[in-house]
């Protein structure tokens, strides 16, 4: 399971007690704390449903939008300081796309937010995905710092059939 970090997993501080809609005006209007990363929240109690899919079996890995090493670093540290499950955090290399990153990586589930911030669907990476890789894939889109709260605990009813296709934790 891949799991994208800031706006699906986790917000700017800022964000804090405020709307969904008013979370995506403040990235719009590029308020200062978006690019704060070190100081960014958990969206809900992403940690704990996260956690509960990991204890079903699942191969939990992360990817940020982050680039540069000391902000990758900054969403790391976020992610231990909130006990989200342990799981590779996963980021783009030179020249390459979110795509890239997830073609090679071929994730059972896919779970992204919708990019309302940054144009939509054109932006978001399962619409690049090239057909006989997508058809593998399992997209889950939520809204954009709207969280993952809503979805169900029991991994199954995410993806029925996934179950046979599970990574196991040793």
């Amino acid at each position: 399971m891949l799991i994208f970090t800031e706006g699906t997993i986790l917000m700017h501080e800022n964000g804090l007690g405020r709307s969904r809609e008013e979370r995506v005006r403040q990235v719009v209007e590029d308020d200062p704390s978006t690019h704060d990363f070190r100081s960014y929240v958990p969206i809900g109690r992403a940690a704990e449903k996260i956690g509960t899919w990991q204890n079903q079996g699942f191969e939990i890995q992360y990817l940020t939008s982050r680039t540069n090493p000391s902000e990758i670093n900054d969403i790391k540290e976020v992610l231990k300081k909130n006990n989200f499950p342990e799981g590779a955090l996963l980021f783009r290399g030179e020249n390459e796309d979110y795509k890239d990153v997830v073609e090679r990586n071929t994730p059972d589930i896919l779970i992204e937010d919708d990019c309302e911030s940054i144009e939509g669907a054109p932006e978001m990476t399962i619409t690049h995905i090239r057909p006989e890789i997508r058809g593998k894939i399992k997209s889950i889109t939520v809204e954009e710092f709207g969280g993952i709260d809503h979805l169900p605990d029991d991994v199954s009813r995410l993806r029925p059939t996934v179950e046979s296709r599970v990574r196991r934790v040793s």
